[in-house]
């Protein structure tokens, strides 16, 4: 089997664990590889190169080693960079201009690109994301989706591979990556042996258990901000188009343009959204039954509502209190 060569581009501000998570596991690929068949070539060749070599600083100051970059790698990956303001990523970051460029000249040659975390930023701007599906951060995927509108982010996917492009969700996602790659270039047998020994579920598809819609960044002083402060005060009522839209003085189709243009969202949605989001605080923190969660968030049957959560979140409620409660005994069913 052909020794599958990566290239990981750092640079200054990248997110350390990005890179090294990617190379370590590679390299246990490598060693169970080795462990199984001695006579077999390496799976995979992993090089850190930035566009200078030498020493780049990761976030935090860490210092990395790399190398200049190398001619047609199979994969060129680029880590998430360090936003220490929760909007650095709304407008390409100018000293990162030369890392963009490289990315797009990469492609256009035929070389793959992936990113992890943010770095999907990277990708956006070098122009690969327009006409793809894509992912990043569930944290900053609306922004995501905001800068870059020809993608077609989705916020929930750990991993996107869509025509070369590949992206992954948040920065422990590049183990993830880690074992797509392996599932690529090795047997089923050096896979699981690679998920074991690391740790590492092999199942993990999805990041929708672990978003937080309080987190989630608000639009602010907009119609949008109004309508979403009217609809949290009313969350457990009945929905109803007409009534909103009576409320802010304008017709239910002037509503419907207003909200899209400013969120790409109809209230419909945020409002399915908003109860999923105080369904699964509910399920952490409380020893409701998932009965009465379902009536807390406005809805009669909990059939359907289950149906809606677990569109959602990828799981049922159950599941959900499971895997994150933090009371004692789980709550009920």
């Amino acid at each position: 089997m052909k020794t599958t060569r990566i290239a990981i581009l750092a640079y200054h501000g990248c997110m350390g664990m990005e890179v090294f998570g990617l190379c370590d596991t590679l390299l246990l690929a490598n060693r169970v590889g080795a462990a199984l068949d001695a006579a077999a070539a390496p799976l995979f060749e992993v090089i850190v190169t930035s566009l200078g070599g030498g020493q780049v600083r990761a976030a935090g100051g860490i210092p990395i080693g790399t190398r200049k970059p190398v001619a047609a790698p199979d994969l060129l990956v680029v880590p998430g960079m360090d936003l220490a303001d929760r909007h650095g990523c709304m407008a390409p970051i100018d000293a990162l201009a030369p890392e963009v460029a490289y990315l797009a000249r990469a492609f256009a040659r035929g070389t793959p690109v992936a990113a992890v975390c943010v770095g999907a930023f990277l990708l956006g701007d070098a122009g690969l994301l327009d006409g793809r599906r894509a992912t990043t951060s569930w944290l900053f995927a609306p922004d995501l989706a905001r800068r870059f509108p020809a993608a077609r982010v989705d916020p929930a996917a750990m991993l996107v591979d869509d025509g070369g492009v590949t992206t992954t969700g948040s920065f422990t996602a590049a183990f993830d990556l880690a074992l797509h790659l392996v599932r690529q270039g090795a047997s089923v047998r050096v896979r699981r042996a690679v998920a074991r020994m690391g740790l590492l579920d092999e199942g993990r598809t999805s990041q929708a258990p672990f978003i937080d819609t309080r987190m989630l960044a608000r639009p602010e002083g907009t119609f949008a901000a109004s309508v979403y402060a009217w609809l949290d005060q009313r969350l457990a009522a009945p929905y109803h188009l007409k009534r909103i839209a009576a409320a802010f003085h304008v017709s239910e189709r002037t509503l419907l343009r207003r909200m899209k243009d400013e969120t790409g969202q109809t209230p419909l949605a945020y409002v399915q959204q908003a109860r999923v989001g105080k369904a699964k605080l509910l399920l952490e923190s409380t020893s409701l039954s998932v009965a009465q969660v379902t009536e807390r968030v406005g809805y009669a049957d909990a059939a359907t509502f289950g149906a809606l959560f677990k569109r959602h979140v990828g799981q049922s409620p159950a599941a959900y209190r499971r895997r994150f409660c933090a009371t004692k005994g789980g709550g009920g069913k």
